[in-house]
Parts: structure tokens; C-alpha cells; sequence
């Protein structure tokens, strides 16, 4: 048993230091869960909803679609270079293995509990005084239960067409139906949201930004 589980922990410290590498999932999972906080805290309307009732439904759908991002790629980075099949060849059970990625994935989404809590208290401005250890229990325990599905869904997935976009080997007929002859990129995204947060948004209200490679004023598509 002490054997199987130092081999859980190699899987699970390997998937930690590829993340401090890279630190593509917990940045992704904690971009996410910014922009979420702020979209509900600008778009609710505090003379139609107190904060006490809209904010417990605010956190766990913040801590629910950010732990997917975060999780996103358990199974996922596995695929580069046939690493996964690498670790299935491998003298390690598949328990341990899926062990050795529930306990990184656990810890990716603890992490970005600790990022969404603080700003969800910022944001909503809610103070959780006593109410605070019951709120760290309940959300230790939905977590624990969360990721082993979260965990157990990446491995079913991960050798499925659903784990690709949509357009996988198809790039090319599908940038030539844009009107700018390419894909859209994150970063395209994140410019608008740049610009949006800036002071020279500060005179835009009540419009509405497609970020969307002309199709909307191309037709195309």
C-alpha cells in the first residue's frame, strides 16, 4: 500500500510542477472566477435583489465553473507527445493513477477557492464573521466530492473527439468563412475585457462590443 500510494504522489507532484511551469490551469481557473465575481456584482440590480439572497448562489457557481477550468487539463496535458500512453504503460494501478491526479486536482481547486473567497467577500462586500468555519467545511467537503467526479469525467473524455474543439483539423475551412481569414484568439477576448476596464471605456455605456472577426457585419457564417 506504501508503494501504491509514493506512486500516486509522483503522479500528483508531477502534474503540481508542470502547473508552476506553465501555470496555464490555476491562471485560467483564477481569471475566470474574477471576471464571473465581476460580472454578477456590476450586472445585479441592489434594489431588486439584496446581496444576502444573491450571494451564496454567486460563490458556489464561481467555485463550480472555475474548478472546471482548473481542471480542465488533468487528463488533458497528458495527451502531448503520447504521455498518456506513457503512463498507462507505466507500472502503476490505474487506482493510483487516478488517485495520483484527484489529489493535484484537488489541490488546483483549493488554491482557487483561496483566490475566489477573498475577492467574493471584496466584490459583494457580505461579512461572514462566525459563519466563516461552517462555510470553510462545507466547501472543503463539496470540494473533495466535486473533483473525484470532476476527475473521473477527464479520464472518460480524454480519448474522445469531445475532448477537441469542434474544428480540429479544419482550421483552415473554418478561418476562411471569417471575414478577417482567421481564428479567434484568447487574446482577442482579453483586449476587448482590457479595453472595457480601462479609462478609455469610461464614456462607452449601454453598448453592446462583438468580438467576433466581422461575421456579424460580414454575414459570413
Amino acid at each position: 500500500m506504501g508503494r501504491a500510494l509514493r506512486h500516486a504522489l509522483a503522479i500528483a507532484g508531477k502534474d503540481l510542477r508542470v502547473e508552476l511551469r506553465t501555470r496555464t490551469s490555476l491562471l485560467s481557473a483564477a481569471v475566470f472566477a474574477v471576471l464571473v465575481l465581476m460580472v454578477f456584482n456590476f450586472a445585479r440590480d441592489p434594489t431588486a435583489v439584496a446581496t444576502v439572497d444573491l450571494a451564496p448562489s454567486v460563490l458556489w457557481v464561481t467555485v463550480a465553473f472555475a474548478s472546471v477550468v482548473a481542471m480542465n487539463r488533468a487528463f488533458t496535458v497528458e495527451r502531448e507527445n503520447g504521455a498518456f500512453d506513457g503512463l498507462l504503460l507505466a507500472p502503476v494501478s490505474r487506482e493510483m493513477l487516478y488517485v495520483g491526479k484527484y489529489l493535484a486536482n484537488l489541490a488546483f481547486v483549493l488554491v482557487v477557492e483561496g483566490i475566489t473567497l477573498p475577492l467574493f467577500v471584496l466584490f459583494f462586500n457580505v461579512s461572514l464573521g462566525s459563519a466563516l468555519p461552517g462555510l470553510l467545511a462545507t466547501l472543503l467537503l463539496a470540494t473533495i466530492g466535486f473533483v473525484a467526479v470532476g476527475t473521473l469525467f477527464s479520464a472518460m473524455v480524454v480519448k474522445t473527439r469531445f475532448a477537441e474543439a469542434l474544428y480540429v483539423g479544419h482550421e483552415e475551412q473554418v478561418a476562411a468563412a471569417y471575414p478577417m481569414k482567421r481564428l479567434g484568439m484568447p487574446a482577442d477576448i482579453a483586449g476587448a475585457v482590457s479595453f472595457l476596464l480601462s479609462k478609455d471605456a469610461s464614456w462607452v455605456t449601454g453598448q453592446t462590443l462583438v468580438v467576433d472577426g466581422g461575421v456579424t457585419l460580414g454575414g459570413a457564417l
